[in-house]
This record gives C-alpha cells, structure tokens and sequence, in this order.
C-alpha cells in the first residue's frame, strides 16, 4: 500500500535523519507522500521538498505543537497551515525558544541528582533542531547514566513528573487546535494513548478539542496496542474525525520505522479538504 506518512521528524527537532535523509528513507519505502512535523517549526520543510524533486513524493507541510494538560504533554499535529500567518508564528517561535531554558534547567537538576550530563553536549546532539527530552537522553546514555534512550524516560529520570522532569512552553488543547485553524489548517491529535512516560490523553480533553474543531485522530501508531486503536477509531467515529495512520519516524531513536503506518491517499484528502 502506497499512502502517507503523517508524522516524520528530523534533525529539525529530535529525529537523527536531516531533511534529505527523511525524504530519501520514505521514497524507499514506496509512499506517495510525507508529512515533516518537527516539533513546533517547520524549518526543514522546504529542505524536504527540494529533496523530493523528480522522485514522485509529495511532502506536505506540517508541524507537532506542544500543548499540555494537567503538566502531561498533548501533541497535536498541524497540517497544511500558512506558516507565515502571525499569530501562530509567534506562538511556535514561544515554544521553540521555551525549550532552551528547559533544557537548561533539567541538566542542572540531572546534575544535582549525580548524574554527568553537559548542557553543551545536549545543544551538540540537537544541532540546529528543537531542543528536547531525546536530546538529553542521548546525553544520558554518552554519559553512562542510563544503558537507553527509553531508560531516561522514567519517574527516576526525565520521564513525566520525574525527578528531573521540568515542564515546557505550551498552549492548551484547544487553544492549539484554535491556533492551527486561524493560520488555515487542520489539527491532528497525535498518539492519543501514551507519550514519553505521560498518561494517556483524557477523553474529556479531545471532546473539548473536537468541540472546537479537532479534525483527526492519529490511531495507526506503533506504540499504541490493537485494543487502544480500536477504542480511538470509535471515538474517533463518534465525534465524526478523521482517522490516521503514521510511523512517527525519529530516524535511529526508534528504528528506522518510517512507513510502518500510513494514511491511505483518500483519507488524506479528505483530512486536508477539512481546512
């Protein structure tokens, strides 16, 4: 099956592939698109779509914007957005900048808590992109603190509500889902099941999102177990949103498993024709 994936990052964020690489992975993979969704930018995407000149595949536009809940991270995914349109410009550009001072600040408390991690390292390991968790946790595993990147997301560690957890810059559920329509485009929520150690997404929470708009839900994910897909797909059917597939592919964190989920050419249409 050709159809999309939805849910890519890159060096732009925390994914260990650049833009050229991404693109040249999904064209392996026999997709008839991508959507790059580094977090709270889109600075690789005309990258992306430069690399994918003359090889037939379509790169959409997209980005994953970080809400919170109760100090749990809510992803949502952007698409198809005018990502000059001012008000969600500055809101992004907020988060983005937020992320350095967190990261700062959770170094000095993996260091208070013995553990060897230099915030120069971390800036290294992110070059460019979005400073984030999986950047400290690289750190962590270069340092010996922990044998995994998985490790590190942990109540000891740096997982939610953790002991060197710190929380980010982030907007609401709804108000990213606002933000996102007012720069006209649609909104995803992503992986509503589990995140970096986090409690699954309240179903109140994306009925409040659908109210003000929500337009998909993200169920083909390969961290969220058949009985969580099938849950989410009638949720999904009840408030009448999209459903979609995809890898959330971070290059060499996670395998490499770009195209192991995806979202049929079809439904991506409808999706974008929601904007």
């Amino acid at each position: 099956m050709p159809g999309f994936d939805l849910h890519t990052h890159s060096t732009f964020s925390d994914g260990t592939l650049d833009p050229e690489r991404v693109v040249e992975l999904a064209a392996s993979r026999g997709l008839t698109g991508i959507a790059l969704t580094d977090h709270d930018n889109t600075g690789g995407v005309e990258r992306a779509r430069a690399a994918a000149t003359g090889t037939g595949l379509t790169v959409l536009l997209g980005c994953e914007l970080s809400a919170e809940h109760d100090d749990n991270p809510v992803h949502v995914l952007a698409y198809g957005f005018d990502p000059d349109e001012p008000v969600f410009a500055a809101k992004r550009a907020w988060i983005f900048e937020g992320r350095v001072s967190r990261t700062r600040r959770m170094v000095e408390r993996l260091r208070e808590l013995g553990a060897p991690v230099e915030l120069d390292r971390v800036r290294e390991l992110a070059g460019d992109g979005a400073l984030g968790r999986p950047h400290v946790a690289r750190a962590m595993v270069e340092a010996g603190v922990v044998d995994t990147v998985a490790d590190a997301f942990s109540q000891d560690w740096i997982g939610t509500g953790g002991r060197a957890y710190v929380s980010k810059d982030a907007v609401t559920p709804v108000e990213a889902v606002e933000l996102i329509h007012g720069a006209g485009g649609v909104a995803v929520l992503a992986h509503p099941s589990v995140h970096a150690g986090a409690a699954p997404v309240p179903e109140p929470v994306i009925r409040a999102m659908a109210v003000a708009g929500l337009d998909g839900l993200e169920v083909d994910h390969p961290d969220q177990p058949p009985p969580d897909r099938a849950r989410w797909r009638s949720l999904a059917a009840e408030l009448g949103l999209e459903t979609t597939g995809a890898s959330d592919c971070h290059g060499a964190l996670y395998g490499y498993r770009l195209g192991s989920e995806r979202t049929p050419d079809a439904e991506v249409e409808r999706l974008l024709a929601r904007a």
